[in-house]
């Protein structure tokens, strides 16, 4: 089902800290000192700035404390966001925050393998702590370019054995096929990091025997096949409205719903952050986020409005 739609809120920052050379860590706090919801390992929100742009961010606990925590890399080259949180964002100044939403929730498994690549590793900090709480075996694979571009590294050496690291510059590329072979049956695998790691991932589970059950969070949607087919135009009912509008072969459905005057809250418009998940009444979709498992596409109830596409000549939404 689509996430429950949250109101944005402002949020203080009560401390800032390097995590790695390139990454801060932002604890942010409800300014009326309220504890602030609960979440769980997964989780990720949206940092809006007017004028600059928005941005989702893993919360990496801890799961119990009455702020929360996020990591974030800058990227002098992005859309803009992590450069103003690393040159202008200071403690004490505010911030609109949306969501808790979570499309990476840990399921139950007798045991866990994390694969995090660089920035990657947000999101399994929390669960690595979840796992903790529920006396389940884990490990973590952790790679990046450096040891000292790693962030969050001396915060998991209180975990021993159980956390391996792999900068490139001194160890190579993470053995990801050699990792998945010595996992034990039952065990769930969780990665985040970029694409080219979770491809590596893909591949050396489908050349073992693709048994394992892995679980992904992209920073940004897949390529689209060039074999799939052309992008063509389709018409959309919205049931509740009872608008019908025309989605365009080079236009995306969030933009035409944007065009008349329907809103739909969007945030990374890569299909990668959920806040445009909705609920589809009749119609096939063709889906091209990187966010619903397989078989959430093919119950074909919900869809993410700001890349996926109809695949027939009509949709009807809930909207």
């Amino acid at each position: 089902m689509p996430p429950t739609a949250s109101e944005p809120r402002a949020l203080r920052v009560g401390a800032m800290a390097w995590e790695a050379p390139d990454v801060l860590s932002l604890r942010l706090e409800d300014p009326r000192g309220q504890p602030l919801p609960p979440w769980r390992a997964g989780a990720h929100i949206d940092l809006l700035f007017e004028g600059i742009g928005t941005a989702q961010y893993s919360l990496c606990g801890p799961r119990n404390a009455d702020h929360w925590r996020i990591g974030v890399l800058h990227q002098p080259d992005g859309r803009g966001v992590s450069r103003h949180i690393h040159r202008h964002l200071r403690p004490g100044d505010r911030v609109m925050v949306d969501g808790p939403r979570n499309h990476f929730e840990l399921a139950p498994a007798t045991g866990y393998l994390f694969i995090a690549g660089g920035i990657g590793i947000t999101p399994l900090l929390a669960m690595i702590d979840e796992a903790e709480v529920a006396g389940r075996h884990w490990r973590l694979a952790y790679g990046g370019r450096t040891s000292e571009g790693m962030a969050f590294r001396r915060e998991l050496e209180r975990h021993g054995s159980r956390v391996a690291l792999y900068p490139q510059d001194e160890s190579g590329l993470m053995p990801v096929r050699a990792l998945l072979a010595e996992a034990a049956p039952g065990t769930a695998v969780y990665c985040c990091g970029p694409e080219g790691l979770l491809q590596a991932v893909q591949s050396a589970n489908a050349a073992l025997d693709g048994a394992r059950a892995i679980h992904f969070e992209r920073f940004s949607a897949p390529a689209v096949s060039d074999t799939a087919a052309a992008p063509r135009p389709f018409t959309v009912t919205l049931a509740r409205s009872g608008i019908t509008l025309s989605v365009g072969a080079g236009q995306s459905l969030a933009d035409a719903l944007d065009a008349r005057g329907v809103f739909v809250p969007t945030s990374c418009r890569e299909g990668v952050c959920g806040s445009c998940e909705t609920r589809v009444l009749a119609g096939r979709v063709e889906h091209r986020d990187a966010l619903l498992s397989e078989e959430e596409k093919a119950r074909n109830d919900t869809m993410m409005v700001c890349v996926s596409r109809a695949c027939d000549d009509r949709l009807t939404l809930d909207l």
